[in-house]
């Protein structure tokens, strides 16, 4: 995280920010002796803290957008520590080397939103094995027992982590909440490539599944059709990507889908985790 960067870029958005504070020199002085004195784990708490000051309020709406964000590490969290942990679920090798690093990808995750919500004034939700129902209520009895309907469960919820990343992010604009926009944008690419690489761990085990989504199709089955509902949308900015020229004649509505991700809202994220959480 690059701290000058980003004050120079409140600067130039709210020239008056400095004032609301002890004026320029002086919080770049606080800032530069800061790193010396907290741990990265520490600083959200450092920066929640600096925000409060020049601006007088929480962020309520931020810590809402987090706290949710923080339901969905969460759930994948405890869905990655249980498959690692289940004997003989995962082959031995670069398998296990991946799922083992999502994990830990995902545990930092809940690490850092708790600290972020914490430093904005906020009280992190706590979720533990016993909240959540990776059949989904049934629909995925051998999610443990069975490596092809782990992979595609797993696809399944960084897929839909991603779209609900995408689709929070115009609720933590504004100037206050930039350095939490920052981070969550942060997650969302790692998310990203999670499933690309849940996608490809899929192709490797003969599965007709590309490391993107074409259209809305899964690459599962109709149980997560709902996860990749809009994903077929060819229209981006008014403009219809298909009528646009490409190497040989115009753009295919398959080229055009799988060049852009769709946002998914709140009620939309909530309807589909909601079956995995006891």
């Amino acid at each position: 995280m690059n701290l000058q960067q980003i004050f120079s870029e409140i600067e130039e958005t709210d020239p008056a920010f400095y004032d609301r504070t002890s004026g320029r020199r002086q919080a770049f002085k606080h800032f530069s002796s800061v790193g010396t004195r907290i741990s990265l784990a520490a600083l959200p708490l450092a920066l929640g803290s600096f925000f409060r000051k020049a601006y007088g309020q929480t962020t309520t709406g931020a810590i809402g957008v987090l706290n949710f964000a923080l339901q969905l590490e969460y759930l994948e969290a405890n869905f990655y520590v249980k498959g690692v942990a289940t004997a003989g679920l995962i082959p031995a090798g670069p398998a296990l080397t991946a799922l083992t690093a999502i994990r830990d990808h995902e545990n930092a995750h809940v690490g850092f939103l708790r600290n972020a919500i914490v430093a904005a004034g906020g009280t992190p939700y706590t979720y533990t094995a016993a909240n959540f129902d990776f059949t989904a209520k049934g629909a995925f009895p051998d999610v443990f027992t069975n490596y092809a309907t782990f992979l595609a469960v797993a696809q399944a919820l960084e897929d839909t982590g991603v779209r609900a990343y995408k689709g929070q992010a115009g609720n933590l604009m504004g100037n206050a909440n930039r350095p939490l926009l920052t981070a969550a944008l942060n997650i969302h690419s790692v998310e990203a490539r999670h499933a690309s690489h849940i996608r490809q761990m899929r192709a490797a085990q003969g599965v007709a599944v590309k490391p993107w989504i074409t259209g809305n199709t899964s690459g599962i089955d109709a149980r997560t059709n709902g996860n990749y509902a809009g994903e077929e949308n060819t229209i981006q900015g008014g403009v219809n990507i298909t009528g646009l020229p490409g190497v040989s004649g115009t753009l295919s509505a398959a080229v055009a889908s799988e060049s852009f991700d769709e946002p998914l809202t709140k009620d939309q994220v909530v309807a589909l985790v909601t079956p995995f959480f006891a």
